[in-house]
């Protein structure tokens, strides 16, 4: 029974995770009317925040990741890539985003991050 719950579980998880991927995608391509005061660069910590829950999201959708070092740096590694294709599409697709580095490396932070946090809370989670 317990394994069945696991499971499902895990499923929610997914789900989750791909929701979260679909609406850092929707966010980043949206066009804002508002654009409220902000300090130069504030805007990397929201880009931090939102990639460290793609990531910590999809390395929980997949547990056996902590076991498996290829599968969790392919994790990790994907969550990059995607932040990367967000940014190439702002400046290809739309003519009010624009693509940055700086964007780039504060997701690149948040998804390793994400990653940190997950090896060292699921190990102790494990070991209970």
């Amino acid at each position: 029974m317990q394994k069945v719950i696991q499971i499902l579980l895990q499923h929610k998880i997914l789900f989750l995770a791909l929701g979260i991927t679909l609406f850092i995608g929707y966010l980043s391509l949206k066009k804002i009317d508002f654009i409220p005061i902000q300090l130069s660069h504030s805007d990397k910590v929201y880009h931090a925040i939102a990639y460290f829950s793609l990531g910590l999201t999809w390395l929980l959708g997949f547990p056996k990741s902590l076991q498996k070092k290829k599968l969790k740096y392919a994790i990790v590694i994907s969550c990059v890539i995607y932040g990367i294709v967000i940014e190439v599409l702002q400046a290809t697709l739309t003519s009010y985003r624009t693509a940055s580095l700086l964007d780039i490396v504060a997701n690149t932070v948040g998804v390793i991050v994400a990653m940190m946090l997950f090896n060292k809370v699921y190990k102790k989670i494990v070991a209970i």
